[in-house]
């Protein structure tokens, strides 16, 4: 835990993470950059700044409202506006004594450049101690803020899942678990969720080889992860191996594939002759690492899905097409705020591309899954409809779980829907004849 005299610096660190994501930069790239900003923070306060920065984007569209009732007018300085933002969701949703949070983030504000940001910021949050019943009620009368989304996408979520929508912006919101894939070459996930007993360790076995940890650890810590025994991975994404139906011998072609948490999956289930394709070198290198660990062999080519192959043929094809990843906010939280609704055009019509050109490359009789991690229609089931009407030697197959874990899944019609268990992604499995 970080010292409360230390919480100041988190507050730094997270509140210029927040605001380069709120000018578009994608957090996985702020958060390092501000923490470089201060290379004598403790790892401690790193940690801290980390949390405080998820957090904060996970809730920005309600800590955000609170905020706009607070101020007469929007703020010109983004860091003050940005560390309001952090101080706020911890006096909302932090373990933190409110004190200690007010103290901190005046503080923090010290050290801004404008000298007006001391008074502002601690007038601004003692308001809102004082005044936070009446603002609260105003919040849930907004359901954009309520939910913590943009209000396109609560609209999009409503007319597309009149009946669970706010279940589904509630998951969202919430801390992923931790999810390990067991490798079945090696051990199998009840077997293992005993080794994992031995050691102290709470886990829970949720499917065919997913195991479920009670408290996230390192990597590093995993029993096993070194030697490819198990790798860490969401439930949902563990569908993808099982559905696109392997055997040995198959030539199978894994398009998209970085980070290659599926290309893993697919070799450790039979031997087949695995081409692992992406557009980005250096995420194909992930690929190259991963597969590495796991100790199994695949041939990483470099190209555009929409493009790639002339003349090749493969018996199984996974397309994990590029998407608005709408269905893994709870791990993406910046997701919720870079998205715009235009987004969801040019992403439809990218998989399309990707879907045609994949499908040349598919062997008559072959079967094609194709994967999404979103929640919206477009880019789902509207998606495989408006392909299969352009393509008369292709079929939709029914998607049958052959194991017993089908109560710890959400599924309707080959989309699963985010919940404590799994991400919300969407399969559709293709048959060329």
């Amino acid at each position: 835990m970080i010292r409360k005299h230390a919480l100041y610096i988190s507050q730094q660190i997270a509140a210029k993470t927040v605001a380069k994501v709120l000018k578009g930069r994608n957090l996985t790239l702020a958060l390092p950059e501000s923490q470089s900003s201060f290379p004598k923070a403790t790892p401690q306060q790193r940690g801290g700044a980390a949390d405080l920065s998820y957090g904060t984007l996970r809730f920005y569209g309600e800590v955000n409202a609170y905020l706009q009732q607070l101020l007469e007018k929007p703020l010109a300085d983004v860091h003050v506006n940005a560390l309001l933002l952090v101080a706020l969701y911890q006096l909302l949703h932090d373990q933190a004594e409110d004190f200690t949070v007010v103290n901190q983030a005046v503080k923090a504000a010290s050290y801004a450049k404008p000298r007006w940001a001391k008074g502002l910021v601690n007038g601004v949050l003692r308001n809102f101690l004082r005044q936070q019943v009446q603002l609260q009620a105003n919040i849930k009368a907004n359901p954009a803020a309520r939910y913590a989304y943009q209000e396109w996408w609560v609209n999009k979520l409503k007319k597309q899942y009149p009946e669970n929508w706010a279940a589904i912006l509630e998951a969202g919101n919430v801390h992923p678990p931790m999810i390990l894939r067991v490798n079945v070459r090696q051990s199998h996930a009840k077997e293992y969720t005993q080794l994992l007993s031995r050691k102290g360790i709470e886990a829970t076995h949720i499917g065919k080889a997913a195991v479920m940890l009670t408290k996230p650890m390192a990597v590093e810590q995993i029993p096993g992860f070194s030697e490819g025994v198990v790798s860490v991975q969401d439930y949902g994404a563990q569908l993808a191996g099982e559905w696109l139906d392997v055997h040995a011998g198959q030539q199978v072609l894994d398009a998209c594939s970085a980070p290659g948490g599926k290309a893993g999956h697919i070799a450790e289930l039979a031997d087949v002759q695995l081409t692992a394709l992406d557009n980005d070198e250096k995420r194909l290198q992930r690929v190259t690492s991963n597969l590495s660990r796991l100790q199994l062999p695949v041939d990483c080519q470099l190209g555009d899905a929409a493009v790639w192959g002339k003349g090749q043929t493969f018996d199984r094809i996974l397309a994990d097409v590029p998407c608005t990843a709408s269905g893994i906010v709870r791990r993406h939280v910046d997701i919720k705020w870079l998205r715009r609704a235009s987004d969801v055009v040019s992403f439809t019509q990218q998989q399309g591309l990707i879907l045609a050109n994949l499908w040349h490359l598919l062997s008559k009789g072959g079967k094609l899954l194709y994967v999404t991690c979103s929640i919206f229609a477009e880019e789902n089931q509207q998606q495989i409809d408006s392909f299969l009407k352009n393509n008369n030697d292709a079929t939709q197959l029914p998607l049958e779980l052959t194991n017993d874990s089908t109560n710890n899944l959400k599924i309707q019609h080959g989309q699963l829907i985010p919940s404590a268990m799994h991400d919300g992604f969407f399969y559709a499995l293709l048959q060329k004849h």
